[in-house]
């Protein structure tokens, strides 16, 4: 198949990309690189079908007979959220817009990565699909947050009133090699600090959950839902709930870093529990995750060291 993907120079998509061209694909990527990164795809630059093109999607994208189109587009770093908030808004919203009217032009199906921010800071554990969420409007993590919310209704509307062939995915907490060392999720700064054997900086207690899905397991769940015949969204992500701690603990345990945790304020609607409800995902597209912990982790420090 002939297949766009918006973000594929980013972390998830880059690997995606990677993916999809050993599968015999032809792969264009689309990326104004504001987050990803070209040396993510630098090793796939030479393959006969790999195509890259420096564009914002906000602005223009490719005008070609795509048989699938991936959107991965979307800084996701609470960090981007103070700096580029207007940025990450346009492209959920007018970005999105752009890839959803090139599908419906050429006929292709697409796939829009939602996030498990949509949920906002739940007031239920695990999150299933059915509910709709705790989220601040005006917080600082509304750009992104809402960003989401508005391509997800935007997306259901193409499919209801256009006739677009969509597919939606909420991905929860993702890590792995090609993550930004300064992204600012809790990963990278963990492996950073613990490598340098620097303190870990932990924002609120440290209680609050996370739940870490493998970024090959991730993939793995996106060409699973872009190939059913499911139209509703799917959470893709591990059920392993762990506290902040708990990670820094495993984290610091890998690598030897003695040193105690620093203490912070916990930012503003920052969510104190993220694991997903994955019944949809394994019922309807035979999809759990399969990479422990332990193992992601370890490929995650080789990556990580590189930059220490």
């Amino acid at each position: 198949m002939k297949i766009l993907i918006a973000g594929g120079s980013g972390f998830i998509g880059s690997h995606l990309s990677e993916r999809l061209l050993n599968e015999g694909h032809e792969v264009d990527v689309i990326d104004n690189l504001v987050s990803g990164r070209e040396a993510n795809i630098s090793h796939l630059m030479n393959h006969e079908n790999f195509n890259f093109i420096k564009e914002d999607i906000v602005k223009n994208v490719p005008d070609n007979d795509y048989d699938r189109i991936y959107n991965m587009a979307s800084p996701a770093s609470p960090v981007d959220f103070k700096k580029i908030p207007l940025e990450i808004l346009m492209t959920g919203s007018i970005g999105h817009k752009n890839l959803l009217d090139q599908a419906a032009k050429c006929g292709a199906r697409i796939l829009f990565a939602s996030t498990s921010e949509v949920y906002g800071d739940p007031l239920v554990n695990p999150q299933p699909e059915t509910y709709f969420g705790n989220v601040n409007c005006r917080g600082e993590r509304a750009c992104y947050d809402e960003a989401k919310r508005f391509g997800e209704a935007l997306t259901v509307n193409y499919q209801n009133h256009k006739g677009v062939e969509t597919r939606t995915v909420r991905i929860f907490n993702t890590y792995g090699p090609h993550m930004a060392p300064n992204d600012g999720r809790v990963t990278p700064n963990f492996f950073i600090q613990s490598l340098k054997g620097e303190p870990l900086t932990i924002y609120g207690d440290g209680k609050q959950t996370r739940s870490l899905c493998y970024v090959s397991d991730m993939v793995e769940g996106l060409i699973r839902l872009m190939e059913s015949d499911i139209t509703d969204p799917v959470n893709i992500g591990n059920q392993r709930e762990m506290t902040i701690l708990e990670i820094g603990d495993a984290i610091n345990a890998m690598t030897g870093n003695k040193s105690k945790h620093t203490f912070f304020e916990l930012p503003e609607n920052d969510p104190k529990l993220r694991q997903p409800d994955t019944t949809r995902a394994k019922e309807l597209l035979n999809w759990e995750a399969k990479v422990s912990l332990e193992e992601g982790l370890k490929k995650s420090l080789e990556y990580f060291k590189q930059f220490v």
